[in-house]
């Protein structure tokens, strides 16, 4: 697979204490454009892999979608449904 080189598709962190924050086979591709989740609030559609803790918090921990260079535009098209949702919501 050919990487994009689109500067604003990618950004790494390596600085921060907290990098990497999950545990990943190719620290190359660590995207930290994502640092928090924008698909936390999309509950069980975020398309990462995730679980509830005992007092149904979510928890992500073991989740890096967000984080690989390659789904960037898959975080922005999972953007456009929470945004769709909220659109249509009414609170």
């Amino acid at each position: 697979m050919k990487k994009d080189d689109s500067n604003y598709k990618f950004f790494q962190h390596t600085s921060c204490e907290y990098f990497p924050c999950h545990k990943v086979d190719d620290l190359e591709d660590f995207n930290c454009l994502f640092c928090y989740c924008p698909l936390y609030a999309l509950g069980n559609n975020c398309g990462g892999h995730f679980s509830y803790t005992d007092k149904g918090i979510k928890n992500c921990s073991k989740c890096s979608f967000p984080h690989h260079r390659e789904h960037y535009d898959a975080v922005l098209e999972k953007l456009g449904l929470l945004i769709e949702q909220l659109r249509t919501t009414k609170i």
